[in-house]
């Protein structure tokens, strides 16, 4: 049995795959696969209507805000956001905690002023900056929740009387969050939803055509939620998949649940880290990641010889990024509590190697 701890694309719980396998086959019963069938028909339309119904429920979104399926990715939300929110002559706030927010300030500054509020770059965004100040006039803010390459993330939201936005591509759907308390969310789907190829947008319906800005409408919220993301062909096998894994969700006892989980299966990585000479964590620890656990080897010489003993138990996808080095594991909603042991025991057996 393999362990993936990879960053993304990522786990996904078994029975998914398999329900998903059979669709590939025969799409309920059309005698037409998945991956060929139209998306104007009535059996894919049902799908995106559970979808966005297993999004709305689990997450308790409010009606006044609109769920989109997208693409893209992260990186097209990073130029769409400012495109529909940043008037010509206004200025966004965004915070800076990491490569993923350095890269959506970058294409915002595209658009229009962009105002870097605070920074953790000066420790390499081994933690979340406080006691920051968001300019009362900013069209909106925008944050990070969660740094995979970094593994820091924000439990509570930055207090601010402006719009807020947040990127939460790597812990969507793994904690309990107060939508609205946002004006817009948006997640790349390969963490904790579902596969790579789809992208979920939750706007507060009050922010469409805010910036007053021409621009195609391909990149225009209110397009999309009119067409009930059908603007244009969605990705059909994505989203599928993603309602595949909302119902498993739904299954295990929603948010509340798995929240509980992901909180025990981080506790457990990190006491570890902590207790073993061996090892040692990267991120301040009032700011540790549940989703992606970073840590490095108190000797950097021996960190070739434990990545090869995780291969031989079966460990992928533990090698740190090469911005922090070490090792990453990466927990998210379908990864269980025995991979998490399995990574212990590993941990604790390259220690008693080196007695």
């Amino acid at each position: 049995m393999k362990h993936n701890f990879g960053a993304g694309p990522c786990i996904l719980p078994k029975e998914v795959f398999e329900e998903a396998a059979k669709a590939v086959l025969d799409f309920n019963g059309t005698g037409l696969s998945i991956l060929e069938v139209s998306h104007r028909s009535k059996e894919f339309e049902e799908v995106v209507v559970e979808t966005e119904r297993l999004v709305r429920e689990l997450l308790n979104v409010p009606e006044d805000y609109s769920i989109l399926f997208l693409q893209g990715g992260a990186t097209q939300q990073f130029a769409m956001v400012p495109m529909n929110l940043l008037p010509e002559n206004g200025r966004a706030a965004y915070l800076d905690t990491g490569v993923w927010a350095t890269k959506a300030a970058k294409e915002a500054k595209k658009v229009g002023h962009v105002e870097i509020v605070a920074s953790s770059s000066d420790q390499n965004y081994s933690y979340i900056p406080k006691d920051f100040q968001i300019p009362a006039d900013a069209a909106y803010f925008h944050y990070t929740s969660n740094n995979t390459i970094y593994g820091t993330e924000v439990f509570e939201k930055p207090a601010t009387a402006v719009p807020t936005v947040v990127d939460m591509s790597s812990d969507i759907l793994s904690r309990k969050i107060d939508v609205s308390e946002f004006d817009l969310i948006y997640a790349g789907a390969q963490k904790n939803m579902g596969p790579a190829g789809v992208t979920l947008v939750i706007i507060k319906n009050e922010l469409f055509g805010k910036s007053g800005r021409t621009f195609p409408t391909i990149f225009d919220y209110e397009s999309h939620a009119k067409a009930g993301s059908m603007y244009n062909t969605p990705p059909v096998f994505s989203i599928y998949v993603s309602m595949l894994n909302l119902r498993w969700l739904k299954a295990k006892g929603g948010v509340d649940v798995i929240e509980q989980e992901n909180i025990i299966k981080a506790r457990t990585l990190y006491e570890e880290i902590d207790r073993n000479p061996f090892f040692k964590g990267t991120a301040a620890v009032e700011d540790r990641s549940r989703m992606n656990i970073t840590f490095v080897m108190d000797s950097p010489e021996l960190e070739a010889e434990f990545l090869a003993l995780a291969k031989e138990r079966n460990l992928v996808g533990i090698k740190g990024h090469r911005s922090v080095g070490g090792f990453r594991a990466s927990v998210y909603n379908a990864l269980t509590i025995s991979s998490i042991n399995a990574l212990v025991d590993t941990m604790r057996e390259f220690e008693e190697n080196h007695k």
